[in-house]
């Protein structure tokens, strides 16, 4: 006998759903240079191409603002708790347009379309991660395996692609772009190899897995802003050091996270007991 699927996977489908029919309806209608509709196209490819826009800048304003504040809260509190709830519908939202329109334009957007993917990637799995009290090891692990291969194998031809490229770079984006997508595709491999052999992982390793996952989320979302999107900021701010810092923020935080759960944490633990 079949099991009725829980709450959150009711939901997290609808969600699938309604934006895959927002996809196809819209931006098959609004293939330009950016997400926005030909000055031929029907009304409603209009409003669904602004639609997508909006939600897309909108989630991802409201994900790094809500990513930011649950690094920030005590791990675990509510207000940790509360704060990664909104960063991860944020930039779920965020993440599923960016990668579902970026084969529709008509510039090239083979990088993103990989950057969507990985992204949603990690903040799914790192967002399953904390709604367990233990990662088991399963078909999601399995996917999960293939998925972070894929990447990394992606990254690695665009980098051999984009050196052999006349203009050296993959859609304007250089060989050197494209280490992240190798790393993080190692990485999380990695990741889910390490489940899979030992049949699942609890306390630290838990929270380790969790932690990098969403704060290397949060860092797609950052740089793809702050260094991707620096004409939107005041001359002062462009000019500074601001974006870079603002852009790699996230992985000195994870850095920091990772170092304390893996000494103090268990420092506080034996002192406890």
């Amino acid at each position: 006998m079949m099991s009725t699927p829980s709450p959150d996977v009711r939901r997290l489908a609808g969600g699938w759903a309604v934006l895959l029919g927002a996809w196809l309806m819209f931006a098959g209608a609004a293939q330009a240079a950016n997400l926005e509709a030909g000055p031929g196209d029907p009304w409603w490819a209009h409003v669904g191409a602004a639609a997508l826009l909006w939600l897309h800048i909108g989630g991802g304003t409201l994900g790094m603002i809500s990513g930011a504040a649950a690094l920030t809260f005590k791990k675990g509190a509510r207000l940790h708790r509360l704060a990664g709830t909104v960063f991860f519908a944020a930039m779920f939202v965020t993440y599923l347009i960016g990668a579902g329109v970026a084969p529709f334009l008509e510039e090239g957007q083979r990088p993103n379309l990989v950057a969507g993917i990985m992204a949603l990637y990690l903040l799914v799995t790192g967002w399953r991660t904390a709604r367990q009290p233990e990662t088991k090891a399963g078909i999601a692990e399995m996917a999960g395996l293939g998925i972070a291969l894929a990447i990394a194998g992606t990254g690695a031809v665009f980098m051999q692609m984009g050196a052999a490229s006349p203009t050296g770079t993959i859609d304007g984006s250089p060989p050197q772009a494209f280490i992240l997508f190798t790393v993080a595709g190692v990485l999380a491999a990695g990741g889910e190899l390490n489940v899979l052999l030992r049949r699942g992982i609890s306390g630290t390793a838990r929270i380790v897995r969790h932690l990098w996952r969403m704060c290397f989320s949060l860092f797609i979302a950052s740089g793809s802003f702050f260094l991707g999107q620096m004409q939107v900021l005041p001359d002062v701010l462009r000019n500074s050091a601001f974006p870079f810092v603002a852009a790699f923020a996230p992985l000195l935080v994870m850095l920091f996270w990772l170092v304390w759960v893996r000494t103090g944490w268990r420092r506080r633990k034996t002192a406890a007991a």
